[in-house]
């Protein structure tokens, strides 16, 4: 079983990269800053660390990514993602004076696919499959933006469609009850890594607490495994969190997102 301290050192070694951004159609770097493009209008600022900067070199870099991301009006809203075990004096305080909103703290969740891996029962009549279809797709988004609370739009699905047809290897999952969707996540293998990410758990507030988040997310488990993956990664809300620790996941840190609309 490997400890949480080599856990957080795959982490930050093998997917604070490029890897962590396989959708992107521009990246630009800023001293140690990855300045991400996607498609949408939605920009990302990410990286491995910061290098040791003061913060008054932290308020330089994050003036420098904002007038990156201001000078395409194509961009509508960028992500600044933090990460808790990071050095980064004065980040906080300078993001929120450039008008960035911090959302909820988000646990850093990783372990062996393995340890996902079990035989849920579920509530009757419900059922966990891949989706492919556009029809379906559309539909997973939707329910997506209604738990999250997000005003959906066509452009996510859209997003999510194109990288569908780009063939990158991320699959689709959903929970069913009586042909309407009830819980619904997203594999994305990682190459070249030991990595699989289990990304956009959602589950409608009345299915909660009745193994069909397990099984949706067992149904990922075990898919990576087939890919050749090890371990699992997932930035967890707090109802996420405790059914990946009773699986064996382990909160290696802590992610914040910083949010900026124009």
């Amino acid at each position: 079983m490997i400890n949480a301290d080599e856990l957080l050192r795959a982490y930050d070694d093998q997917l604070r990269t490029d890897a962590e951004t396989p959708s992107a159609i521009g990246v630009e770097r800023l001293g140690p800053l990855r300045l991400v493009t996607f498609a949408g209008g939605r920009g990302f600022v990410t990286y491995r660390d910061l290098g040791g900067a003061t913060a008054t070199e932290i308020a330089g870099l994050v003036v420098g990514a904002l007038a990156h991301f201001t000078a395409d009006p194509e961009i509508t809203r960028v992500e600044w993602k933090t990460r808790g075990h990071d050095a980064a004096p004065g980040l906080h305080g300078t993001l929120l004076a450039n008008d960035f909103e911090a959302d909820d703290v988000e646990s850093i969740m990783i372990g062996e696919a393995s340890a996902l891996v079990a035989e849920v029962p579920l509530p009757e009549g419900v059922t966990v499959r891949r989706v492919t279809e556009e029809s379906e797709v559309r539909a997973m988004c939707r329910m997506q933006g209604e738990v999250f609370g997000d005003v959906f739009s066509d452009a996510t699905a859209d997003a999510v469609l194109a990288r569908l047809a780009r063939g990158d290897g991320m699959e689709l999952w959903v929970a069913e009850a009586d042909g309407s969707i009830v819980s619904a996540g997203r594999l994305e293998p990682v190459p070249n890594t030991e990595f699989a990410g289990i990304w956009g758990g959602a589950t409608r507030e009345d299915w909660r607490g009745r193994g069909v988040y397990r099984a949706l997310t067992a149904a990922r488990a075990r898919s990576a495994i087939a890919m050749g993956k090890r371990l699992i990664n997932s930035d967890s809300t707090e109802f996420s969190r405790p059914i990946l620790e009773r699986s064996g996941l382990v909160r290696v840190s802590t992610t914040t997102p910083y949010r900026w609309r124009r």
